[in-house]
């Protein structure tokens, strides 16, 4: 009785595939390529990650994903991304990370990574002359254990 059962269930579902496979009802899908460069020499970028996350109408990004490494030309693809919008972010080691929100719309797209150095961060504790200036209150108990000026 259960064999029948699956074997009927089966049946349907084969059939119900075909019938989208017929009607050419299946949602339109694109093939991306990528080239990860290093901005300052054009040169390419090997295992660079491409990491691909869908985002919804809202714009919020959504769960699940993909990671693609980049060859020995900084290249790499990938073929069935439906259309929508999709935000690419590239990481390599010793270089800024990119991240781009991009709307797929065509059957074959090629997107051109061109990834920076890192630049200087600002800190507070660094040289004084990039430091802001420390202003001490003018009542303060002066550091020597002296009294306050009057």
């Amino acid at each position: 009785m259960k064999r029948s059962w699956v074997m009927g269930l089966l049946l349907v579902l084969a059939a119900s595939l075909q019938t989208v496979a017929w009607s050419g009802e299946q949602e339109p899908s694109s093939k991306l390529n990528f080239v990860v460069l290093r901005d300052y020499s054009g040169k390419p970028i090997k295992n660079a990650s491409v990491v691909l996350h869908p985002v919804n109408s809202k714009g919020k990004q959504e769960r699940g994903g993909y990671e693609l490494k980049t060859d020995s030309d900084g290249k790499t693809q990938f073929e069935g991304v439906p259309y929508g919008v999709l935000r690419v972010q590239v990481l390599a080691p010793g270089y800024q990370t990119f991240g781009e929100d991009y709307d797929v719309q065509k059957n074959e797209m090629e997107i051109v990574v061109r990834l920076k150095r890192p630049t200087q961060q600002y800190s507070i504790y660094g040289d004084s002359a990039n430091s802001p200036k420390q202003e001490t209150p003018k009542d303060a108990a002066p550091k020597d254990g002296g009294q306050k000026p009057q």
